[in-house]
């Protein structure tokens, strides 16, 4: 969807709305937590992100990356930076092109700051001169496909001779096609009033949206204002004296500012804000909690799930439960299907799942990372009580899991979880029952308002070969509880009487068919089971092969089975445990003797 449109709806209801900016980040970790970030501040309501893109384009690549997977991935709204600077028609092409591909809609069209090393800025050849004829370009090649945004300075633009001549320039971008405005950050709201006063008087009407950037730090604000020549007022600066070596001080600080001027600024009648987060959370998140901004929850949650942005899988409503915590790698593989189920897990899709890939496969830590949160056990027991700690908080990851901490519909269930994995089931996957909650419930809600929403019981673990036999003898007692377990080597076992997906959420909304998009399917849950397994092997990789660590790890992706168990009847919530705290457990995996860790 196009922001300007997301902007108009916003505006007829009356409503505040926000966006955020994150910038490419230099390291791959960096880049693999900007999106872990991206996804926790997805569910704080943003109309739409943007990505800048570095002078001369030396972050493109990453740049067309990180907006693609916004997208495609963690089904955020994402505006392209694009710029002129050093950057021939060519590259300009490519860049749209990618953009549109992804499915998106929407670019902020820059000239952009000179190059690290360069004081002024020079057009190259084949280029464009000024961010006026990037948008003209943009129009001519692709007509009103994408929405596109541009720059405007409160203050002036620091090369304009006026501000007569400032107010030209901007009038000129948008009279070529600009559908709104992102102002350069600024800290005196009055300047802010009147310079869009000036921007309407002069026939300056497309929406316009303060740039906000909370201040994070003494240091870094002083540079900015600096670099970019802002204006600072004394009440400012007399609050930041006192303060400047407390860092935490600052940030409050900052917060408290940022809240006082959106309120300011709101009151002029202006309701949507563009926060420069410096891909930071905390501040943002705090900042609009003090204004009490809450966006609508059925733009926040529409399914369970992110769903993608991407054009091909706009349909897409219903997955597999399997990937619920590794979604990039369920798009991945995924990626070259025709269709994707809509309404029923069917034959419409694709008759298989790709292979696995680079990211399918590895760990999203360092070797020294992992070591650092799962040391070196020696024993079943001792890879037991990592998956033990990570379902309570005292490490931030295992490698079934790209989330650093649990969904929060899993509290109810935190402990019960920690101690099934003492006992020797390593979970990875669950979902507490739910029986017609609100569609608006803060934790479980999702999809269209004055709806209900339920879930079944699901958990997912590895076990033993030995207590296998012991949970299956207590399952086939219980006749609401359906099983798939299988091995490396593929070797399944079911109770299951049919092949069909079995819907495990579902929701029942006005004036609408219900909508079931999350299911358990065994085709699915085959394709799932290569990529469970071979993260046993990315974990023993990690240390040195004659190990007695790698050997634990490798013994139990070798022998071990993983399960998933549903417990049909949703509205007894506690039933799935009772049936898991009356198996008898059978601790057959001894420590493996011999071996160094």
């Amino acid at each position: 969807m196009k922001v300007i449109d997301k902007i108009k709806r916003a505006e007829e209801e009356g409503r505040p709305f926000w966006s955020f900016e994150y910038f490419p980040p230099k390291t791959t970790a960096g880049v693999q937590n900007l999106f872990e970030r991206m996804e926790r501040m997805y569910h704080l309501g943003p109309e739409f992100v943007d990505i800048t893109w570095n002078a001369g384009g030396t972050s493109s690549d990453l740049t067309s990356e990180l907006v693609a997977t916004a997208q495609s991935v963690y089904g955020l709204e994402t505006c392209m930076h694009l710029t002129c600077t050093n950057m021939p028609k060519e590259k300009i092409d490519i860049a749209l092109k990618a953009a549109k591909e992804c499915g998106n809609q929407n670019i902020l069209a820059l000239r952009g700051d000179p190059p690290r090393g360069q004081d002024q800025w020079v057009s190259c050849d084949n280029g464009f001169e000024y961010a006026s004829d990037l948008v003209a370009y943009i129009r001519e090649q692709y007509g009103d496909y994408f929405s596109i945004g541009v720059a405007g300075y409160p203050e002036g633009h620091l090369d304009s001779t006026s501000k007569e001549e400032d107010f030209d320039w901007l009038k000129y971008k948008v009279d070529q096609g600009a559908d709104f405005i992102v102002t350069q950050l600024f800290y005196d709201v009055g300047l802010f009033r009147d310079w869009v006063k000036e921007c309407r008087l002069r026939g300056i009407t497309v929406p316009i949206l303060p740039g906000i950037m909370p201040i994070q730090s003494f240091g870094g604000f002083t540079r900015m204002t600096m670099l970019c020549k802002t204006f600072v007022p004394d009440h400012i600066k007399e609050a930041l004296e006192p303060i400047k070596e407390d860092d935490q001080a600052v940030k409050d600080y900052g917060v408290k500012l940022a809240v006082q001027m959106c309120k300011e600024i709101r009151a002029a009648g202006i309701n949507g804000f563009h926060f420069y987060t410096l891909n930071l959370e905390k501040s943002t998140r705090l900042i609009l909690e003090g204004l009490e901004f809450v966006a609508p929850r059925e733009s926040i949650r529409q399914l369970p799930w992110n769903p993608s942005l991407s054009k091909k899988r706009e349909k897409e409503n219903v997955r597999p439960i399997f990937w619920k915590n590794r979604i990039k790698s369920y798009v991945s593989r995924t990626e070259a299907w025709d269709e994707f189920p809509n309404g029923r897990w069917g034959d419409s899709r694709s008759p298989a799942f790709g292979e696995l890939d680079g990211y399918g496969t590895s760990l999203k830590v360092t070797p020294k990372e992992a070591k650092d949160q799962w040391g070196h056990p020696l024993n079943s027991h001792d890879v037991a009580m990592v998956f033990a700690q990570y379902c309570r908080g005292q490490i931030n990851s295992i490698p079934w899991s790209d989330a650093i901490s649990l969904y929060p519909e899993t509290e109810a269930i935190r402990e019960q979880l920690a101690m099934l994995n003492q006992r020797g089931y390593l979970t990875i996957n669950s979902q507490p029952a739910v029986n017609g909650v609100r569609s608006d419930d803060r934790v479980h809600g999702w999809g269209p308002k004055d709806g209900y929403v339920y879930q079944k019981a699901y958990l997912e673990f590895f076990v033993s070969p030995e207590n296998l036999i012991e949970l299956v003898s207590k399952i086939e007692e219980e006749p609401q509880i359906t099983y798939y377990a299988v091995n490396k080597r593929g070797d399944l076992r079911t109770n299951s009487q049919n092949d069909g997906p079995n819907a495990v959420t579902w929701g029942v909304f006005v004036g609408k068919e219900i909508v079931q998009p999350t299911i358990v399917e065994i085709v699915s849950f085959m394709a799932w089971k290569d990529e469970a397994f071979e993260l046993w092997s990315e974990w023993s990789k990690i240390y040195e092969a004659s190990s007695a660590s790698a050997k634990v790890v490798e013994t139990i992706r070798d022998e071990w089975y993983l399960i998933n168990i549903v417990h049909n009847d949703f509205q007894d919530q506690d039933a799935l445990f009772r049936v898991l705290d009356s198996v008898k457990t059978i601790n057959g995996f001894a420590p493996v003797a011999n071996g160094s860790s």
